[in-house]
């Protein structure tokens, strides 16, 4: 089994849980802002088996596009005297930062004791 955690810029954080559900791909997503644009992320985590990663993967590459913002560049901290014009920086942003890691133990618990889902399964 793997787990994946991935990161998405917000806007493409509802194509992704749509193609994510789409593809009947379990996920949860927990909203983040990140980089040194302050943007808003949003955080999925998804355990799949590894024979489902590549699907996931496709959806992630085929959801998450990369695009050219422009920002204001911001002033010298090193020469606070030196005259200053802010003019606008184009950055690339968007795409998806994904770790994909080695899970070694999966459980779903309950306060029953009985599995909360039949269909998931490690396999080794």
């Amino acid at each position: 089994m793997k787990a994946i955690v991935a990161v998405v810029q917000g806007q493409d954080a509802i194509r992704l849980g749509n193609a994510l559900r789409k593809n009947n791909i379990r996920f949860t997503t927990i909203d983040s802002t990140g980089g040194f644009l302050r943007e808003r992320n949003a955080t999925f985590m998804m355990g799949v088996a590894e024979e489902e990663l590549q699907n996931v993967i496709d959806v992630l590459k085929a959801s998450c596009h990369t695009r050219s913002e422009y920002v204001s560049s911001y002033p010298s901290a090193f020469d606070p005297t030196e005259f200053y014009m802010p003019r606008p920086i184009e950055v690339q942003v968007g795409g998806a930062s994904v770790w994909v890691l080695d899970v070694e133990r999966f459980e779903l618990l309950s306060d029953d004791g009985q599995p909360i889902a039949d269909d998931i399964a490690m396999s080794e």
